[in-house]
């Protein structure tokens, strides 16, 4: 079934829409939230509260993009509770790799002024992301918004896991040049 269809059955009500749903992509973002959270079981519980999310936010949002949408939904569900355990674990050395990957180069916060400031930090990254070449592009995506392994995004590009890394500790060192100019300095 296409994915217009899809979203027509939730615009009707037809509760059927989340069962194709669930075949059509379900493997597809418990693997999304599975890299951040290493947990089969904690993926399927983000994965479930991304489909309820899905079903109260449609109608009236219309994704274009019916896939990246839900793994969207499902990666903040993971991100959240990846957050939680290591709120949990009041700090301890349990921050993923890639999290302390990007923490030279990009701020974070708790506050009002810090929340605004990261969404214009996004914005910013955003803007960076689509001025990188193709392949640059997607293994920075795949490495920083599915946080896959190198050794998967090697698989997926024919490369070496190490040169993976080369490719993404140049594009970390682009995007601080990128932030700085911005005003995002660290």
């Amino acid at each position: 079934m296409r994915d217009e269809e899809i979203i027509e059955f939730c615009f009707a009500g037809k509760e059927e829409a989340l069962s194709i749903i669930s075949e059509k992509y379900g493997a597809y973002c418990k693997k999304v939230a599975e890299n951040i959270l290493g947990n089969p079981e904690d993926s399927e519980e983000c994965f479930s509260s991304a489909l309820f999310a899905f079903w109260n936010c449609v109608p009236p949002e219309k994704p274009e993009n019916l896939k990246i949408f839900l793994a969207k939904i499902t990666r903040n569900f993971a991100v959240n509770k990846l957050r939680e355990r290591t709120a949990e674990k009041r700090g301890g050395k349990e921050t993923p790799e890639i999290f302390d990957e990007l923490s030279e180069i990009v701020p974070s916060g708790e506050n009002v002024e810090e929340n605004f400031i990261a969404k214009e930090l996004g914005k910013s990254i955003n803007r960076f992301a689509k001025e990188l070449p193709e392949r640059e592009r997607k293994i920075f995506i795949r490495r920083y918004f599915f946080m896959e392994t190198t050794e998967e995004i090697g698989k997926r590009y024919a490369l070496l896991p190490g040169n993976v890394a080369v490719i993404l500790y140049r594009i970390r060192k682009k995007l601080k040049k990128h932030l700085e100019k911005e005003g995002f300095a660290p």
